[in-house]
């Protein structure tokens, strides 16, 4: 497995080692002494799938209260997944790194608390695994909306598809000191 940092600090890229042959591929997804080895030593307390169609939108969400480490992992499809550094102090606050993850590359994104998390689908549809470090806390959910012309992440789909609570989430300038890391 390979384990590198972004070049926001605290983000890692996963690439496992893949194993294929005639009937398929075996890899491991995921191997805490590996990560632990690296120096990231997270306890994982809840799995979350999702599926989405080509040009939704998910994003940019994390929750202030029982916040959240995430290991994200494309399933099926391809996904650009989104992190958006929110950590008061950080000299990459309001910055943010996208990486392409799908059933081709096997690659995971592990996304730490003081960050938004967010991404687009880039396939027909895509299968999502993601790994949480606490457990949904409704009342601590929080977001910043995807389109903000402060952050401007580029989503590489032309028309995107977004919930309609996403699209009343409020832009990165007007989000409160309280809600931020």
């Amino acid at each position: 497995m390979n384990i590198s940092e972004s070049r926001i600090k605290g983000v890692f890229v996963v690439e496992p080692r893949v194993f294929e042959d005639e009937r398929g591929y075996f890899f491991e997804s995921f191997r805490h002494n590996q990560l632990k080895e690296a120096g990231i030593n997270i306890e994982f307390v809840q799995d979350n799938v999702s599926k989405s169609y080509h040009g939704t939108i998910r994003g940019l969400h994390y929750q202030i209260e029982n916040p959240q480490d995430k290991f994200i992992t494309c399933l099926k499809g391809e996904i650009l997944d989104v992190a958006v550094d929110i950590r008061k102090g950080s000299p990459t606050f309001g910055n943010y790194v996208a990486y392409k993850l799908s059933e081709e590359n096997h690659r995971s994104l592990l996304v730490p608390k003081g960050f938004a998390h967010g991404f687009s689908v880039l396939s027909e549809e895509a299968i999502i695994s993601y790994k949480c470090s606490d457990y949904y806390h409704k009342p601590g959910e929080r977001g910043i909306r995807w389109d903000d012309p402060t952050i401007r992440v580029n989503w590489g789909v032309s028309k995107p598809i977004i919930s309609e609570k996403d699209k009343k989430l409020p832009l990165f300038p007007s989000i409160k000191e309280q809600d931020t890391f």
